[in-house]
């Protein structure tokens, strides 16, 4: 038997990169899978096509984590598919890196939002479907939160508030089972870093030259150390900051 069979999973952001990856790795194993997206619903029909063309359960649901209304409908849509929720992985992020001198409120707020505020937001909804016997919360941090690069403060920021609320809520719903712990990659080669103009960079040169593994992750690097956060395979974990990252940090 696979090691998620009977499980049910919520991946937020799953459309593309990292949460897409995620999901078919958790439907690999057996979970039935929420494919969250905010605005791809192509990409999200093709996680679960791909998913579903292989055997497992998947649903699209749409909705944005940083809204309130749509966390809820998110959470209502995974209840009516499948019954309950045994994991959640917060993916869902949003990134870019700004100067000081041009930080706006506008570039505070779109990324506090949904990289603090959403994961908090479907955390809250996501613990009321959680079963009596708990589950796993897998937070998606960085590793800019050791790293701390010039001109990424707001994102370092809210990288590090997922770290402080890791521990946090891992110490706050441990009482409940729900195990809380975050992956924190370093940088992986997806849609989201080649549209950022990261791939090819002097940046990803840097870290390849500095990283003790000598390149960059790829999405399959992070997919395993989900589905053992998301296992009875980690059950003696929570609070934990697990740093994927070729040893760059």
């Amino acid at each position: 038997m696979s090691k998620l069979t009977g499980k049910v999973a919520v991946v937020t952001g799953a459309s593309k990169g990292i949460g897409a990856d995620i999901a078919k790795g958790l439907a690999a194993e057996g979970a039935s899978v929420v494919v969250n997206y905010s605005s791809s619903k192509e990409g999200a029909d093709r996680v679960v096509s791909e998913i579903t063309g292989k055997g497992g359960k998947a649903v699209a649901v749409q909705g944005s984590v940083a809204n309130g209304a749509d966390v809820k409908k998110i959470f209502a849509e995974t209840k009516k598919a499948f019954g309950k929720l045994d994991i959640l992985v917060n993916n869902a992020g949003v990134y870019a890196f700004s100067p000081l001198d041009q930080i706006t409120e506008e570039h505070f707020h779109h990324i506090f939002n949904t990289n603090v505020l959403g994961l908090l937001l479907a955390t809250k909804e996501a613990e009321t479907l959680f079963p009596a016997e708990g589950g796993s919360i897998i937070n998606i941090g960085s590793v800019v939160s050791t790293l701390t690069p010039p001109t990424s403060a707001v994102y370092t920021a809210t990288k590090g508030a997922v770290d402080a609320i890791t521990r946090v809520l891992s110490k706050e719903l441990g009482p409940k089972k729900i195990r809380v712990n975050s992956i924190n990659p370093g940088m992986i080669e997806t849609e989201g870093t080649h549209t950022a103009g990261f791939i090819g960079s002097d940046f990803q040169k840097n870290i390849e030259a500095t990283a003790p593994l000598g390149r960059i992750g790829q999405v399959k690097d992070v997919t395993p150390v989900a589905v053992f956060l998301a296992s009875d395979d980690s059950a003696w974990l929570t609070g934990e900051l697990i740093a994927v990252s070729g040893g760059h940090r």
